[in-house]
């Protein structure tokens, strides 16, 4: 193998190619996935998206469901990057995961394939998505003991259900549908207007 005959400083562009096979590889999955579901996707797809060999996704993930896994994870973290909880303002929040899912369809459906298809998978210690998840009811429960956010509720019951009316739209697509044939104000804008107004009613923003 190529990485076997090179050394000192030949052996880092190697390990770059490496990385970017791998990149490669966990962007095509992602659309794979999400398109597909675990069980309908197939590696051969993902291999010449990824502009690579079955033999090489193997070579990286174990097999498919260790490939999700790490597509999953890794789209948690991007979601958490991009959202940023401020504990401070769920209302405002929830309207960053509104807009975010809003903008991209297909990561939620990602999400949803592994909830239908991995019930009850047990999360590894160094599960980045149980790290987020921790952070964020650190966050919760710290600004509680603060007293600028309601003590009776548990931090992970005001995180699940700012997380659920957040995704209530994207969750429901038939629902959307139907708004935008029946409700009083069709738009995108409404229904975002309605989540931060639910979550604010819930969990205001501290003052």
């Amino acid at each position: 193998m190529p990485q076997s005959r090179a050394s000192g400083p030949t052996a880092a562009p190697a390990t770059a190619a490496g990385g970017d096979t791998r990149e490669r590889i966990l962007t095509a999955a992602m659309e794979e996935f999400a398109r597909h579901g675990i069980a309908g996707a197939r590696v051969d797809r993902i291999a010449k998206l990824a502009r690579t060999s079955k033999e090489r996704v193997y070579a990286y993930f174990r097999g498919k469901e260790a490939l999700y896994a790490a597509v999953a994870a890794r789209e948690y973290v991007v979601i958490a990057e991009a959202t940023q909880m401020d504990p401070y303002d769920l209302p405002g929040y929830a309207g960053r995961l509104f807009d975010y899912f809003v903008a991209r369809p297909d990561h939620h459906r990602l999400i949803t394939w592994g909830r239908l298809e991995l019930p009850g998978t047990t999360a590894v210690a160094d599960d980045p998505t149980q790290a987020v998840i921790a952070r964020k009811v650190g966050q919760l429960r710290e600004v509680q003991q603060l007293g600028h956010l309601d003590s009776t509720w548990d931090p992970a019951d005001v995180l699940a259900l700012v997380n659920q009316i957040a995704m209530t739209w994207a969750a429901q697509p038939e629902l959307s549908r139907a708004a935008s044939a029946h409700a009083v104000d069709p738009t995108t804008a409404a229904r975002r207007a309605a989540v931060v107004t639910a979550v604010e009613r819930l969990f205001p923003r501290a003052r």
